[in-house]
């Protein structure tokens, strides 16, 4: 099946398997390795990204569900909510191992722009990817610097 993405901003068309998870699509056929591998059903969250603007499983979301839609992953650096993520987290020295980020990062931009000032409570509700390393506290932290930045509009 050949299918056509817009990815990272940039349209892409991929002849693929389209049973084939997105994230095996996205690592081994598109080469973006960001988006990681972690528990294969859907439950940790370490493959997150997001499919026009919503958080997705990309270890269960079958190829065939991309054609024709907007896939932001990790690697799409100049998404300005992104990078302001990626800042904050250096300020919040959240990464310990950093498995788990690229997709705990892709969940916050997906609740972040949902909701521009989530409280600490709804940012731990909602935010489902699993952190081995247990830096929830500052991820949180992080998520309500950003959310103040984009409340004052400097993000």
């Amino acid at each position: 099946m050949k299918l056509s993405i817009t990815l990272n901003d940039e349209p892409v068309q991929v002849e693929t398997d389209p049973a084939m998870p997105a994230l095996w699509l996205l690592r081994d056929v598109l080469e973006l390795t960001g988006t990681k591998y972690g528990c294969g059903i859907g439950m940790c969250g370490t493959c997150t990204v997001l499919v026009d603007g919503e958080a997705q499983r990309a270890c269960v979301l079958p190829s065939a569900a991309l054609d024709g839609r907007r896939v932001q992953t990790i690697e799409g650096v100049g998404h300005t909510l992104i990078a302001s993520l990626q800042r904050a987290w250096l300020r919040r020295q959240v990464p310990q191992c950093g498995y788990c980020q690229s997709g705990m990062i892709m969940a916050a931009a997906a609740l972040l722009a949902r909701s521009e000032s989530p409280s600490a409570d709804e940012i731990r509700e909602q935010l489902t990817v699993l952190c081995r390393c247990g830096t929830y506290q500052r991820v949180v932290q992080a998520i309500v610097d950003v959310s103040e930045e984009l409340v004052r509009g400097q993000s």
